[in-house]
């Protein structure tokens, strides 16, 4: 995931360049979604990124303990 593209990750359909440049299939809403329930719940999504297509991205969700 490019640094530009990390900036908007969590936006409501948003898709991101590399996505829209493949044709690849979906709506942009999936990552807000899971953010709006981690939020719910009191947690918070980190995502990590090199910023270089094809070298993976990690997502933590962070919850807290009951």
């Amino acid at each position: 995931i490019t640094p530009a593209d990390l900036s908007r990750l969590f936006e409501r359909f948003f898709r991101g360049e590399a996505a829209r440049q493949k044709g690849v299939v979906g709506t942009g809403i999936g990552l807000a979604i899971a953010r709006d329930i981690v939020r719910r719940h009191g947690g918070h999504i980190d995502v990590n990124s090199a910023g270089v297509p094809g070298k993976g991205t990690t997502f933590t969700v962070w919850l807290p303990s009951a």
